[in-house]
């Protein structure tokens, strides 16, 4: 059943063995479908942000803030903090505005203030 196969190339031999039956052809064909088929997987779903404090409970002053927010109710705690920011951010631009500094800097010292705020434990 050996054939030899000489096309116009260098192969010499035969292919024996290696002859496929229609039904695995198609078999193999449906599988190779399929399998493409599953690699159209759904988009993995994004994580939504989440705004939280990456010190919290770290830092020299969040015990007190912890205890502070407990006593006094958690959505009164957010307004008083807010009223504290934006004096702070006044401040700032204040100062700013006194040695002539521009935007840019005013923008990094309140983005240092920040930052500062989290290390501190103000912010837990």
């Amino acid at each position: 059943m050996a054939t030899s196969i000489f096309i116009g190339s260098s192969f010499y031999g035969s292919w024996q063995g290696t002859s496929m039956a229609s039904e695995d052809c198609t078999m193999l064909q449906a599988k190779l479908v399929s399998s493409q088929f599953n690699m159209r997987r759904e988009k993995p779903k994004r994580m939504q942000p989440m705004m939280k404090n990456m010190n919290e409970g770290k830092g020299i002053f969040a015990p007190i803030v912890v205890i502070t927010r407990d006593i006094v109710g958690k959505k009164s705690f957010n307004q008083i903090r807010g009223k504290a920011i934006a004096l702070h951010s006044q401040v700032i631009t204040e100062f700013c505005k006194s040695i002539g500094a521009e935007a840019k800097q005013r923008q990094g010292l309140i983005r240092l203030a920040k930052k500062n705020g989290e290390w501190l434990g103000f912010l837990a």
